[in-house]
């Protein structure tokens, strides 16, 4: 009788050794973006790649080009897939720029996960699974609150043209609004934001709604509205969270403001990875939405308390 439990105890240890000795292991993986940490929303992705990194105890890196930069964020992908790492996590603002480089790490049997931006192409290139929101679900869903307060006539602010999760924002906007939608593209620049804003409200005094495709350019746009003496009489919409458009929704000068979860879609895909890589787990779906959700002035306060935290 000892002697067989002293064999299955050895055939159970030859089947848990190989286990122990991955999970012993500590994946590198490296995760991609095309936004930069000194932009708000970003920062609290960041903030959620890098909890996860404490929680799993991956080693894990956060690359992103210094501006709004396909070519760039091509090559910081290319070179992420030189370094061959575990895993790697990929935005994918624009699929035609970015495909060659995410095929090529799933080529090189690296796992990938897009997040953020991509869920449409995302298993089309060969990713794991997606995290993040369907963008053109969340802009219908924006158009039609917009429709619901009245109105029929409204302007789109895209801060990042070429961005084809900013174009399926836009056009879910309009199909939700079923009403005429104009697209006024800005840059990155404030100052340069807020005076193409201001140009088109002289232009467009009687401009019922507004929907900013992110803080970038929603920001520009409340100073412009409130040096035309305009804060709060305009229905006014933006994708994202920052501090100031908080600040907006809590005093009435903003209808709502569509949150992703972005620390979710940072935090997410590492914690995906880490195990896939360990363990070889991964949870049987194509996408996870982080998203939409809407944060209006009833709700303000709170999500304002868990922004100070760096998680919304």
């Amino acid at each position: 009788m000892k002697l067989k439990i002293i064999m299955a105890l050895a055939i159970a240890a030859g089947f848990l050794a190989p286990v122990a000795a991955v999970a012993q292991k500590k994946p590198h993986i490296i995760v991609v973006t095309h936004g930069q940490v000194s932009d708000s929303f970003w920062l609290v992705v960041k903030n959620g790649v890098e909890q996860a990194a404490k929680d799993t105890g991956a080693d894990v890196e956060y690359r992103a080009p210094e501006k709004f930069d396909m070519v760039a964020m091509a090559q910081l992908i290319d070179a992420a897939v030189a370094s061959k790492p575990d895993g790697l996590v990929v935005s994918i603002p624009d699929a035609d720029a970015l495909g060659k480089s995410i095929q090529a790490a799933v080529k090189a049997g690296i796992p990938v996960i897009s997040m953020n931006s991509g869920s449409d192409v995302s298993k089309k290139l060969g990713c794991l699974m997606h995290v993040g929101q369907e963008e053109y679900v969340a802009g219908k869903g924006a158009g039609e609150r917009m429709k619901a307060e009245g109105v029929k006539k409204a302007v789109c602010i895209n801060q990042e043209v070429g961005n084809v999760a900013l174009d399926l924002r836009a056009k879910g906007f309009k199909d939700g609004l079923g009403g005429d939608v104009e697209i006024l593209a800005v840059g990155m620049d404030f100052t340069q934001s807020r005076n193409a804003f201001s140009g088109y409200l002289q232009k467009n005094p009687n401009i019922e709604g507004i929907l900013a495709l992110g803080p970038t350019g929603s920001e520009p746009a409340l100073q412009a509205l409130e040096q035309a003496g305009k804060a709060g009489k305009v229905k006014f919409g933006t994708f994202d969270l920052s501090p100031t458009v908080l600040q907006a929704l809590e005093k009435n000068e903003m209808e709502f403001a569509i949150d992703q979860q972005q620390f979710l879609q940072g935090y997410l895909p590492v914690v995906f990875l880490n195990n896939y890589i360990k363990y070889g787990l991964l949870i049987a779906t194509n996408s996870v939405p982080t998203g939409p959700g809407f944060v209006t002035p009833e709700n303000a306060k709170q999500v304002i308390d868990l922004s100070k935290k760096g998680i919304r």
